[in-house]
């Protein structure tokens, strides 16, 4: 049965667990995926109606999007920025390009598997990147399904990487710059003890909802960079393809048509991906 305005429906989250469904956490999704207060308003008043118990949290933002959709608005595609970095799998070499120029967007020089060596052996890190006198290596997780969360295993993994590099420069005196932090990106939710370990041993951890402010979902928005799976005007056949051709970002189909011309599309075909490049990926 449908519920009211004042009722609460149970809902089965991604996990399987069931909880209280939160319009807040609703609203604030919306909000962060570019939706102004008026957008957001109707489609809340929207999906009220058709909460019941049972429901899947999968299935009230999937029908949020929708609406959106729907009725054309710019956020529409934004709304699914999760889902599009999760398509951006299954190896995580895709992710790891993109990271590297959403932080590119935030200011650092950054550059993908770059060889340092450590104390006790060499270590290929995902990224190396700098900004100002500061060098930082980044360790990039990633997952293509829902409901996975990043553990303190990784964050331990990541650490002590860490450690033999600080250990390396400083005791052999390698002609590299010295690593003065290393960071954890996820695109994943991280577990309690992930974050307690990381904020004891001086660890930056980056999720896709954590910390509050400066997660990756922020940082995304922040800078503009959007992956090509955000695309709607792209089958997942395409995104695929592309992907292979280590096309990740949103701006390399903009910039040149030559991907796209690979793959079969025509004059008309391009420039709808095009309009659509400037509609929702809009670089800040």
């Amino acid at each position: 049965m449908a519920k009211g305005h004042d009722e609460v429906a149970w809902v089965i989250k991604s996990t399987g667990e069931r909880e209280r469904f939160s319009m807040e956490k609703l609203r604030r999704s919306l909000t962060r995926s570019g939706a102004d207060k008026e957008t957001t308003d109707k489609i809340v008043e929207h999906i009220i109606p058709e909460l019941h118990d049972g429901m899947k949290t999968s299935q009230i933002y999937k029908h949020a999007y929708s609406i959106l959709k729907k009725k054309k608005y710019p956020a529409a595609v934004r709304y699914s920025l999760r889902k599009a970095v999760m398509e951006l799998g299954p190896s995580g070499f895709p992710f790891e390009k993109f990271v590297a120029e959403v932080l590119r967007g935030k200011g650092f020089t950054a550059q993908t598997g770059a060889i340092l060596p450590g104390f006790c052996v060499a270590h290929e890190v995902d990224i190396l990147m700098e900004k100002g006198d500061r060098h930082i290596f980044a360790e990039c997780k990633f997952h293509n399904q829902q409901g996975i969360k990043t553990d303190v295993k990784v964050a331990l993994y990541v650490h002590a990487r860490f450690l033999d590099l600080e250990k390396g420069h400083d005791l052999k005196e390698v002609g590299v710059p010295k690593i003065h932090e290393g960071w954890l990106i996820t695109n994943t939710k991280l577990t309690l003890d992930a974050i307690q370990y990381a904020n004891c041993s001086g660890l930056n951890i980056i999720g896709w909802d954590y910390p509050e402010q400066g997660n990756l979902q922020d940082l995304i928005l922040e800078t503009g960079v959007h992956p090509l799976t955000f695309l709607s005007t792209l089958s997942q056949s395409d995104k695929n393809n592309l992907l292979q051709q280590g096309i990740v970002m949103c701006r390399d189909l903009k910039n040149s048509p030559t991907p796209l011309k690979s793959i079969g599309f025509s004059d008309e075909q391009i420039k709808n991906v095009v309009k659509e490049v400037d509609m929702v990926c809009q670089e800040f």
